[in-house]
């Protein structure tokens, strides 16, 4: 099981008040799980946008699985697992599906439908890869961090628990901003306007897979953010990882507490 949980950017403020922007990988079968935290701002691969043929490949080679086999009984959590045979014949069974799935998928597309529908039959085994931003991580390792949370979304909370406690944020004051996907080098070379572009424009890329820094120059993170501010109705949601501290770390904008969200001032700008 490939469940990962990188941190892209920790800061905190002059206040106290910790921002942490994580990149995160696992099974789409428990994104859901995952969207239920208000508190997070997020951004997703998406199976809209993502080719059929690299969602094919991944299904087929790298299936997303389960990581306990629980014996079935009544109530939400299974305690004792599948062993031997059985256990060997599920995890057989499960990957198998995926793999009739990924021929269903194909024939799909070889008579012509779009990977919006076509991919949608991928998802039990497709992984999903997020960007997520928050001030506020307590409630959620106290609930997914625990013996009755789903074991797969238990085990992506004890990975980003493990990671931001080892992990030491860079204090920033009002003015300075919270820039997922910037090098130190182009925040000290570009302008905190288009700083702000870019990395918003990067975060937005996970839709696509190519969300990791770099991996697209300035001229075009900065035409794609103007896209999203610009789009009827504006794609606002990249915008929330960019942020500053607020003087009053009591006060709220969005879902983050001691911050502004870039999208404050984007909403404010196209109204």
């Amino acid at each position: 099981m490939n469940i990962e949980a990188k941190i892209i950017l920790d800061s905190i403020s002059h206040k106290g008040v910790r921002l942490t922007t994580f990149q995160l990988k696992y099974p789409r079968f428990i994104h859901s799980e995952l969207m239920t935290h208000r508190v997070f701002s997020r951004n997703a691969s998406s199976s809209r946008a993502i080719p059929v043929m690299k969602v094919l490949k991944q299904v087929w080679n790298d299936p997303a699985m389960p990581i306990h086999w629980g014996q079935n009984q009544p109530g939400m959590q299974a305690n004792a697992q599948l062993t031997g045979w059985k256990k060997a014949a599920t995890r057989a069974l499960w990957k198998g599906a995926g793999k009739v799935a990924c021929v269903f998928a194909y024939g799909m597309v070889k008579i012509g439908l779009h990977k919006q529908v076509a991919n949608r039959i991928l998802e039990p085994w497709q992984f999903i890869h997020v960007v997520l931003s928050s001030t506020t991580y307590d409630n959620f390792f106290a609930l997914r961090d625990h013996p009755d949370a789903q074991p797969e979304i238990c085990e992506l909370a004890q990975k980003m628990r493990k990671t931001r406690d080892a992990s030491y944020p860079k204090r920033l004051k009002p003015g300075q901003w919270h820039l997922p996907y910037l090098t130190d080098s182009e925040r000290n070379i570009l302008s905190t306007g288009t700083a702000r572009k870019v990395s918003a424009a990067r975060c937005c890329r996970v839709s696509y897979l190519k969300h990791d820094g770099g991996a697209s120059d300035f001229i075009e993170d900065e035409k794609l953010c103007d896209r999203l501010a610009k789009s009827k109705p504006i794609h606002a949601s990249p915008f929330e990882h960019v942020a500053t501290p607020l003087d009053n770390s009591n006060l709220r904008s969005g879902n983050f507490q001691g911050w502004m969200q870039y999208r404050e001032l984007v909403e404010g700008i196209v109204k």
